[in-house]
């Protein structure tokens, strides 16, 4: 899938403190002495330490990347530890991290080591919140409980709202499944037309890293085959969605989510919504159809920017490339075009469905053919050197930020 590679997980991963976010941070014997360090005793950083083990999301690499450098850096001081290989790339993240604290003290990295996992903790409490809350408000007889979705159906409009705004709509691979089971649920119900669009300031910042850091006993082969298997599915799932299919683009979009806006029916966005495919800086390869539909919407030459060379888009580039249909001032946007798709939900329900079948059944056999195709290009892309070695570069610019 767009936007990470398969290669880089199996080494990866022994950086993301798998099974644990706590697992590969050294253990450390401390005194007894309880004498505060600006403001934090050393009683409150033996919590802090307690409560990283009861975490149940994955924080994300950065951020264990962040907590084992604190740790180390209030256990041990400034990094004394020689430079690893620049091919070592498991204990060179980590060695960056830890460089990147320069002399702060280590009191004061006990103090932002206790305040991250504070926060990390605040912010869990938080999220289980809200999904208690968005699994109160699912409609009554809808069928599916979503933990990453909201999906709400009212004036004869079905909603699918990618509902991680901490992590940008990221997509991780169960909200892949979740999303084909909301798109499926919207295709039988009794709706007329069918929005996509997500919560928070971002649209969707595409694939979520952590889809890629779980490597199958089969290997990194294996991971590939399931996620092409997983990629093909989604996308024939636009492709074969009978209805109208609007996506309102609240914001940044990015990878995947991009990509698969040319099977949409119409796009609506924000001014202050940009679009972004950056596959080859990752060294990877177009999905969504893009390689078909990008070049018939803008031409070859545009396209080539966007899929070839990373070309991030504004909505108003966007929309003069026929990607997006309109834009809106972001103060008014969601007022127009939510009393705009309320209108065209009153029209006749099975007109608007017989024709749009009539329009997509001339491409529809040509798209699952350019999906098929797509997906086996990825498929090789995410097991080969050239891929491998470009994520690893981004991991570690990643980690000195």
């Amino acid at each position: 899938m767009a936007g990470v590679a398969l290669r880089c997980s199996a080494v990866w991963r022994r950086v993301t403190l798998t099974g644990s976010v706590r697992s590969n941070i050294p253990s450390l014997k401390f005194h007894t002495t309880a004498s505060p360090m600006m403001g934090v005793t050393m009683e409150q950083f033996e919590q802090a330490k307690s409560k990283l083990s009861t975490l149940k999301n994955d924080p994300g690499n950065e951020v264990k990347l962040k907590i084992y450098a604190l740790f180390k850096q209030a256990t041990q001081g400034p990094c004394n530890a020689p430079k690893p290989g620049m091919l070592d790339f498991v204990n060179k993240a980590k060695w960056d991290a830890w460089k990147s604290l320069g002399s702060i003290s280590q009191d004061e990295a006990r103090q932002k080591y206790c305040d991250l996992i504070g926060s990390l903790v605040e912010a869990e409490s938080g999220s289980s919140a809200q999904v208690s809350a968005q699994v109160s408000a699912q409609p009554a007889g809808s069928g599916a409980t979503y933990k990453m979705l909201l999906v709400t159906k009212e004036d004869d409009i079905t909603t699918i709202k990618l509902n991680r705004p901490a992590k940008k709509n990221a997509i991780t691979t169960e909200m892949y499944n979740e999303i084909i089971a909301a798109l499926e649920q919207a295709a039988t119900d009794d709706s007329v037309i069918t929005v996509v669009t997500g919560a928070g300031d971002f649209y969707c910042s595409g694939n979520d890293l952590t889809n890629f850091t779980k490597i199958p006993e089969n290997g990194v082969e294996e991971m590939a085959r399931r996620g092409a298997d997983l990629l093909r599915k989604y996308v024939n799932a636009y492709i074969d969605f009978p209805k109208p299919l609007v996506a309102v683009v609240n914001g940044p979009a990015v990878g995947v989510s991009v990509t698969v806006l040319g099977l949409f029916d119409l796009v609506y966005a924000t001014e202050r919504a940009t679009f972004h495919t950056p596959f080859s800086q990752l060294g990877q390869s177009a999905e969504g159809c893009s390689s078909y539909i990008f070049p018939k919407l803008m031409g070859a030459a545009k396209a080539s920017e966007m899929l070839l060379f990373n070309k991030k888009l504004t909505a108003v580039q966007a929309c003069e490339l026929g990607l997006v249909t309109e834009v809106f001032p972001d103060s008014s946007f969601q007022l127009e075009v939510w009393t705009r798709l309320k209108a065209y939900a009153k029209l006749p329900r099975n007109s608007l469905a017989l024709s749009k079948q009539l329009i997509r059944s001339v491409e529809k056999e040509r798209l699952h053919a350019v999906n098929d195709a797509e997906v086996e290009r990825l498929m090789e892309r995410w097991t080969s050197d050239e891929c491998f070695n470009a994520v690893m570069s981004f991991f570690q610019a990643k980690a000195k930020l």
